[in-house]
């Protein structure tokens, strides 16, 4: 079949133009959809609302977006392409983010690929002291919970033959989230299913047929609510790799 030398997707956000207003986010309905950010959308059940959006960051030199949920329990903001990446096809999957929490109270950070990002999308898991529940079938990534006992950043998985863990002392990672201060996390899914964690250069975490190979998945960065408050995330920049698909 016909190929050329654009073998390669690349999607890549360094956020030093537009943004999702939290003025603007009123324009927002379920009936229109999301809200385009570069190569990506804006997704969260609480984007309808006039208290949340992507908005620029001002203090943050070469771009900065921060993402902010509404003051409800639960309610997500996200970046996200569509679910659109076939692992067996389109491996080595990567996606890359730099980020940071201004604060570590009443929120959770998912960085990593997952089967759904709907447009009002909602919780892709939760986490409690150290039990984790693995809301979608199929996700490979980085969680912070603050209701877990450890503020370190977890490394989860779900969907392949390897069992995904719901024990959070067996995927937490040697390094802390630390308010104010930035992380590189960057995940990668080969096409046998293998996913490998990084955190600021260094591999953290190995796990052999941890994601299925006949699922789609979607590349997200989200905050969510884990009470009646406002949460947020701040996104320096994001990269998704993928290989084209040159069956379809």
């Amino acid at each position: 079949m016909a190929q050329s030398e654009v073998g390669e997707i690349r999607l890549f956000n360094d956020f030093t133009g537009g943004e999702v207003g939290i003025a603007n986010a009123v324009a927002y309905s379920a009936s229109t959809g999301f809200h385009n950010l570069g190569d990506f959308k804006v997704i969260g059940d609480g984007i309808a609302e006039a208290d949340s959006g992507a908005v620029a960051v001002g203090t943050g030199l070469g771009g900065v977006i921060r993402l902010t949920t509404t003051n409800e329990d639960a309610h997500t903001a996200a970046l996200a392409t569509e679910v659109m990446f076939d692992v067996a096809l389109m491996g080595t999957l990567v996606l890359e983010a730099r980020v940071q929490m201004a604060g570590l109270g009443a929120r959770s950070s998912y960085i990593g690929f997952c089967d759904v990002a709907a447009d009002e999308q909602g919780v892709f898991m939760t986490g409690l002291t150290e039990a984790l529940t693995l809301t979608a079938s199929d996700l490979a990534g980085f969680y912070f919970e603050n209701g877990l006992t450890s503020n370190n950043w977890h490394m989860v998985h779900n969907g392949g033959t390897a069992t995904g863990e719901t024990d959070s002392t067996a995927v937490v990672s040697d390094v802390t989230a630390v308010a104010g201060e930035w992380d590189i996390l960057r995940v990668e899914i080969y096409t046998n299913g293998t996913i490998r964690w990084f955190i600021n250069g260094d591999l953290k975490q190995t796990v052999t047929n941890g994601s299925s190979t006949s699922v789609d998945l979607a590349a997200v960065v989200a905050s969510t609510a884990t009470a009646a408050t406002i949460a947020s995330l701040d996104v320096d920049y994001m990269l998704v790799k993928a290989r084209r698909d040159w069956t379809r």
